[in-house]
C-alpha cells in the first residue's frame, strides 16, 4: 500500500475512534479524582504538600471574604474545592476552585456533577500543568468562564485572566509580599502571602524527604 494510502487509512482510524463521554466516568470510585479532556481519561496525580497548601489558603482567604457578600453591592459567591463541572459531554473537569456569582446562580449547586459553568476557576499547577495551561484553558475559553486564575506552587507566582473574545487576556501577576486587587474579587484587597499558603517572597521552601 502507498505512503498516502496509509495516511487515509489512519487518518480513517483516529475518525472513528470513539470518544469517552461522561457516562464513562460511572466506573469509577468517587473518592478518585477523575476527568475528561477531550473524550480522554485523565487520572490526576497525587497532590504536593504546596498544591494542598495553597487550596486551602484560597478557599480560607477568599471564601471566608466572599461566601456572604461580594463586596460590591452585590450577592457573594458559591466557593468550593474539587467540584466536577460538565462543560461538554466529553469536557468534564474536576476543578481546584471554583466560585458561582450568587447573583447569576441564586440556589446552590448541587449533584456530583454541576452542568452550571462558574464564574472564577482557580487550577494549581501539578504534574499535568499542560492540562491546566492549554487544554482546559481552551475549553474554560470556549464556554466564556469570566475569569480564571492559575497558581504556581513552586514559583509562587499567581496569574490572573480575564475572558476576552479573541481569548485571555493576562491582567495581574502577583507573588508573595504584594497587596493587590485581584479580579474578580478586586472589590479588596488580597495578600497574596496569605493565598498562597502565607509564604514570604523568596521563604526557603524545606526539603524533599527521601
Amino acid at each position: 500500500m502507498s505512503a498516502v494510502g496509509l495516511v487515509l487509512l489512519w487518518l480513517m482510524g483516529q475518525a472513528a475512534r470513539e470518544r469517552s463521554t461522561v457516562e464513562a466516568l460511572d466506573a469509577f470510585d468517587d473518592d478518585e479524582r477523575i476527568e475528561l479532556i477531550d473524550g480522554e481519561i485523565v487520572r490526576e496525580d497525587a497532590t504536593s504538600f504546596a498544591h494542598g497548601d495553597a487550596q486551602a489558603a484560597l478557599i480560607i482567604e477568599i471564601g471566608s471574604r466572599f461566601r456572604r457578600t461580594g463586596g460590591d453591592g452585590r450577592p457573594g459567591w458559591w466557593i468550593a474545592p474539587e467540584v466536577t463541572v460538565v462543560y461538554e459531554p466529553t469536557q468534564v473537569f474536576v476543578h481546584d476552585i471554583a466560585g458561582w456569582r450568587k447573583a447569576r446562580v441564586p440556589s446552590r449547586p448541587e449533584g456530583r456533577r454541576v452542568t452550571v459553568r462558574p464564574d472564577w476557576v482557580c487550577e494549581i499547577l501539578s504534574a499535568n500543568k499542560r492540562n491546566d495551561l492549554v487544554s482546559k484553558r481552551r475549553v474554560l475559553h470556549e464556554h466564556e468562564v469570566p475569569h480564571y486564575w492559575i497558581v504556581d506552587p513552586d514559583a509562587l507566582v499567581l496569574t490572573v485572566y480575564r475572558w476576552h473574545a479573541e481569548g485571555y487576556l493576562l491582567v495581574n501577576s502577583v507573588s508573595p509580599g504584594e497587596v493587590a486587587r485581584l479580579e474578580p474579587f478586586e472589590s479588596v484587597e488580597l495578600d497574596v502571602s496569605l493565598l498562597l499558603g502565607d509564604l514570604e517572597a523568596g521563604e526557603a521552601v524545606s526539603p524533599k524527604e527521601t
